[in-house]
């Protein structure tokens, strides 16, 4: 009976082509960085060069270390590096390419340290954190008052197939079409002011909340969703703008949070939902009023960042879900609708864990 020889096929340097991918990665990389650093050995100015590239690095650690510590009565610096500040891993790519073309094993030690402060900071975003289950969908969106197609607008978020549906920026002429192209999917709505709240549950309590801007951008409802009342919040805060002589302009955003929050803190249901366009990240201390009571469902719940705004270019997380009293299960963003917002949604579960 004839023997049949199996044969295991490897590269030029003996290693088997049946390795696991993630082995022969390791060792590509291997020998890429041993390739790099050839010659590093004995470089008597090793230690020297590269200076720059660790100056910059200890920069951003420090950045990222102190960040509630920089103030904000100069332009609200604080705030503005707050908004921004996950993007600083943008540039640890670069500072290690260039420590490895500079060949400066004091670049290298000093690239680690940004590195690890970031990971810390943001490296559970990278994860997905997303459950299954839950009982209610929520979504918010800001639709832009210049927005050139409404009803296409809300044709596109009624598909999230949400729940409740919180929308901003609505105009008095918007209004009518937002209300036609939702009544068939959401029986109960109000509009108060700017901002308006579809639900496909009855509504109660329905008031405007006073975040002392002189006109109405801030609304509450008792939702008697199956598992019983949810009070949502929706909101829109006032908008920050970064200019060259003024810095963060946020003094009348970061007022309006302070109120948001006491109205939440004097809320008398035990669940809460807020639907809104924070114009602020969680990480703004000057949202402090809000966020030290609410989670966020990104962050809880989320995968990835969920940038919501410019929607051309998402580089923020501004239109927030947060939540008390209930439990986050899962939280993403919408597709792009006619506004410059991304529409953003959550799963949440009412009963008792």
């Amino acid at each position: 009976m004839a023997q049949q020889a199996y044969m295991t096929e490897t590269d030029g340097n003996g290693d088997s082509g049946h390795e696991p991918r993630g082995v022969r990665l390791r060792r590509l990389i291997g020998r890429l960085l041993g390739r790099l650093t050839t010659g590093w050995r004995g470089d008597p100015h090793i230690w020297r060069r590269g200076l720059v590239v660790a100056g910059v690095a200890l920069a951003l650690s420090l950045v990222m270390l102190l960040h509630s510590r920089i103030p904000n009565r100069f332009g609200n610096l604080g705030s503005l590096t707050e908004t921004f500040l996950p993007w600083i891993g943008v540039f640890l790519p670069v500072l290690l390419v260039l420590a490895v073309v500079r060949r400066s094993a004091t670049a290298l030690i000093a690239v680690v340290l940004p590195v690890v402060v970031w990971t810390n900071l943001f490296g559970g975003l990278l994860v997905d954190r997303t459950g299954a289950g839950g009982d209610l969908t929520v979504a918010t969106h800001n639709v832009n008052a210049d927005n050139p197609d409404p009803a296409g607008t809300a044709r596109d978020v009624a598909a999230s197939e949400a729940d409740v549906l919180a929308l901003e920026e609505l105009t008095a002429s918007a209004v009518p079409v937002y209300e036609k192209a939702l009544a068939a999917t959401y029986p109960y709505h109000s509009v108060q002011g700017t901002v308006g709240l579809w639900s496909k549950y009855p509504l109660s309590g329905v008031r405007a909340v006073d975040i002392e801007l002189g006109w109405t951008r801030a609304m509450r409802a008792a939702v008697a969703t199956p598992q019983g009342e949810v009070a949502v919040y929706v909101a829109h805060l006032p908008s920050v703008r970064v200019k060259l002589q003024a810095g963060f302009t946020a003094r009348q955003r970061d007022k309006s949070a302070d109120a948001l929050g006491e109205a939440i803190a004097d809320e008398r249901l035990t669940r809460v939902v807020l639907l809104g366009d924070l114009n602020g990240t969680m990480n703004d201390r000057s949202l402090n009023a809000v966020t030290s009571q609410m989670r966020s469902t990104q962050g809880a719940a989320g995968s990835g960042f969920g940038f919501s705004w410019p929607a051309s270019f998402p580089m923020a997380r501004i239109d927030q879900i947060m939540v008390k009293g209930v439990q986050p299960v899962t939280s993403w963003t919408l597709p792009r609708t006619g506004s410059d917002h991304l529409p953003v949604a959550a799963r949440v579960k009412v009963t008792t864990p």
